[in-house]
């Protein structure tokens, strides 16, 4: 049964997001929206939702149909209401007074815990303001539900959660996903749309298939594309020399020839569609500063505390060598973040071996933080790179524009810039630092799947030396080649992450 239909819908804004775009949502499709970082997910979803009009094209719904939309971020007049109320509130008025129970349904549905219902909204983790806005859709009950990068903030748990509540939703609703979370849209659609400026592709295949056959396609339009440029060439060469015959004999059948094989190379040549070129968001590199060292970084039976010195666990006797890209995993609050710090002030000579930390000398630290805190919102981009780096304002402003950000937003303030945008600009920071040793606490945040494959193919490129956090557990699979998990108030190293994932699913 179609529930919408989308018909060459189309949507130009500084550039042509997509064009002639067509997409029917039938009962039961779980749609995978993938394209990168500002290239028209969330404009896809407002026009779908209603809240945007298209350039072009149009959308029709079914009779009655009503459209649940989670946008990525809330509403800044909602900040100050509780949890529970802030839900209650996306009910009609006329309901709110008998509704109450609804609202409790939802958050128990989304196992909040009973201490957040009554905390505002801006005193919430990221990942529970997520949730918040989710339950807000959820007690209106719609009939299709849109969803803009959801596991934004998640963790682990959190994302499994939420995976579990999509799969116990009545099955013939249809639910459209727009996420960079790779494992995610595995886990939890059916169907995959490339959205695209000309041409976007949908594919009745998860994400990881579907990018497979969406890459087939490239590889054969390009090839086709080559096939055609080739006759092209040929065309013009058999047309030069017929050219050259037909004057010297002053035949007119030759020249008329001639005549023909242009137009034909033409025709040719316009009809000829080059293979899809993704616009570059950004481009990501790594460097990788030598050291002679084999061991980096010494860990004798170290105490990772709580800010407020409550031991969270002890790392026991372990070692971090040249070449080792440790996962760190844990569940929230276990003291990854904290055992991140530890580490970049031992290797910044902020602590000493009496801390249980000891770093080789020559270690130079590349850090990464989730929320980008060394990137000062206030700051500008070329301010802060030539200040902090030895590169002049030309150098610093083509490094900028390589990663992404064009002359205008060099001079922007850095908290005016987007997600994407810091985490690239974080990168090149990461780039110009030249470590040896990479401290990454969630990377991939904000990074879309382009960002996280180039940066997962610099880290195995510079055969970087890194201890990282994520909750993306395809980057985990990726990069990684050792696990290491804090687990009864103990650093452990396991085989593989897949036990930890298991178990952080279904929150044993």
């Amino acid at each position: 049964m179609t529930l919408i239909n989308v018909r060459n819908l189309g949507v130009t804004l500084n550039a042509p997001l997509f064009s002639e775009l067509n997409l029917v949502v039938n009962a039961g499709d779980r749609i995978g929206l993938v394209a990168a970082n500002g290239r028209g997910k969330s404009t896809l979803l407002r026009c779908i939702a209603g809240t945007m009009e298209p350039n072009e094209g149009d959308i029709t719904r079914a009779r009655g149909l009503t459209v649940g939309h989670v946008a990525q971020d809330a509403p800044p007049a909602l900040l100050d209401t509780p949890f529970h109320a802030a839900v209650l509130e996306a009910l009609p008025k006329e309901q709110r007074t008998s509704g109450g129970w609804r609202v409790d349904v939802a958050l128990q549905a989304l196992e909040v815990p009973d201490e957040l219902w009554q905390r505002p909204l801006q005193q919430l983790s990221g990942g529970w303001l997520r949730l918040a806005l989710l339950a807000r859709v959820l007690v209106t009950e719609p009939d299709v539900l849109l969803l803009d990068e959801p596991t934004n903030h998640l963790d682990l748990a959190k994302i499994g959660r939420l995976e579990a509540w999509l799969n116990a939703l009545p099955r013939e609703m249809p639910v459209v996903i727009a996420s960079h979370d790779r494992a995610f849209l595995d886990a939890a659609t059916n169907r995959t749309l490339f959205l695209r400026p000309e041409r976007s592709l949908l594919f009745a295949l998860p994400y990881t298939p579907a990018r497979a056959a969406i890459d087939e396609a490239d590889a054969s339009d390009e090839r086709s594309f080559q096939r055609d440029m080739k006759a092209v060439r040929q065309l013009r060469q058999q047309a030069a020399k017929l050219h050259n015959l037909g004057v010297n004999s002053g035949s007119d059948l030759l020249l008329s020839k001639t005549r023909q094989l242009k137009q034909r190379a033409e025709r040719l040549e316009d009809s000829a569609k080059p293979a899809h070129a993704e616009r570059s968001a950004g481009t990501i590199k790594l460097a990788n500063r030598d050291t002679h060292a084999k061991v980096l970084v010494r860990l004798d039976d170290a105490m990772i505390a709580a800010p407020d010195g409550r031991p969270l666990f002890r790392t026991g006797q372990r070692f971090i060598c040249r070449g080792d890209r440790i996962a760190l995993l844990g569940p929230n609050g276990a003291g990854k973040t904290r055992f991140v710090a530890a580490l970049r002030q031992a290797i910044e000579g902020k602590q000493t071996a009496a801390d249980g930390i000891k770093a080789t000398e020559s270690l130079v630290t590349g850090y990464c933080d989730q929320a980008l805190a060394d990137l000062a919102d206030a700051d500008t981009p070329i301010r802060m790179l030539t200040r902090r780096f030895e590169v002049g304002d030309q150098r610093a402003r083509g490094l900028l524009a390589g990663a992404g950000l064009s002359i205008e937003m060099q001079g922007r303030p850095i908290g005016r810039l987007s997600g994407g945008q810091k985490a690239r600009l974080g990168m090149l920071v990461l780039r110009l630092t030249q470590p040896n040793f990479y401290l990454l606490d969630e990377p991939t945040n904000h990074l879309d799947i382009d960002g996280q494959e180039a940066l997962e193919e610099e880290l195995m490129a510079q055969q970087a030396s890194c201890l990282l956090v994520s909750h993306d557990r395809r980057f985990v699979r990726e990069v990684a080649n050792r696990f290491w998990v804090i687990a009864a108030r103990k650093l452990i190293e396991v085989d593989g992450p897949e036990q930890f994932f298991a178990s952080a699913h279904t929150g044993s």
